[in-house]
């Protein structure tokens, strides 16, 4: 097992094949591992650093609360750690604001960022997704016991014992509002968007953010000479709660990762 310290928590991470280094980062209440189903296919050809965010996984909580900002800084603490300049960053839903965040506030450590099944606002949810997280906390601790989350997280936990305390600390987050509008134009990486069709985000928030990262504001020209360099993907026959798991999620996010350029080419004729 591999910790890194810094920010005041041991922070634990795996790395799986080599080349452009990935930062993964895992939902709400989950762990790294929750990327098998995929894992293979990211390694293949790239450097895969599999994370353990604060209180999840094999990454024991500390005496601060969770936050995405906070979360941000140990992602950047962390590609600082292993003597990176710059790395991609692909983070779902929880994973997801935190992977935002890291590209807003290190902007110059994100080269890539793959953002899934997240919102940039607290009302891009669904309003009954919202209300599922305005109930969250330890009084749903025995209930959540009976589910995959719990075995996940007994499976790796070093104390077990605080299973309801990052219940409560999670509800707490997830109640907390949050607008980053204004903070996007800070982001400097090229950027993917992918949502499930059937997902907790709304359809109209998701062309909101995508105009937001200059992508669908004009017709791309027959050249694709003004298409922009922001990606787009809506998966089919997809779910918020199985997307990761989804084969088409690789092969959707992979070409991006891997292009040489994703500026568009030159208008034809000049």
């Amino acid at each position: 097992m591999t910790y890194a310290d810094l920010n005041g928590i041991s922070l634990y991470y795996e790395e799986h094949g080599s080349g452009q280094p990935l930062v993964l980062l895992h939902g709400g209440l989950a762990a790294g591992s929750t990327y098998a189903p995929i894992l293979p296919a990211l390694a293949a050809g790239r450097r895969v650093i599999l994370v353990d965010l604060q209180a999840h996984g094999h990454t024991a909580d500390v005496d601060r609360p969770l936050r995405y900002e906070t979360l941000a800084d140990d992602i950047a603490a962390l590609i600082g750690h292993l003597g990176l300049d710059q790395a991609d960053v692909m983070g779902y839903s929880f994973g997801g604001a935190t992977a935002l965040r890291t590209a807003i506030q290190h902007p110059a450590l994100v080269r890539r960022l793959v953002l899934v099944a997240v919102p940039f606002r607290r009302d891009g949810w669904y309003p009954e997704s919202l209300a599922g997280m305005d109930q969250m906390g330890s009084h749903l601790s025995d209930m959540l016991k009976q589910g995959p989350l719990y075995e996940l997280y007994a499976s790796a936990a070093p104390r077990v014992e605080d299973w309801p305390v990052l219940l409560d600390k999670t509800g707490d987050l997830l109640r907390r509002d949050y607008d980053w509008s204004a903070d996007l134009e800070r982001i400097t990486a090229q950027a993917m968007l992918v949502y499930a069709d059937a997902d907790a985000v709304r359809p109209a928030h998701i062309v909101d953010f995508y105009a937001r990262l200059g992508g669908g504001l004009r017709d791309a020209n027959w050249d694709g000479s003004a298409r922009p360099v922001t990606r787009l993907a809506v998966l089919p026959g997809q779910t918020h709660y199985d997307i990761l798991g989804s084969p088409v999620l690789p092969a959707a996010v992979i070409p991006f990762l891997d292009a040489d350029s994703l500026e568009p080419p030159a208008p034809m004729g000049r």
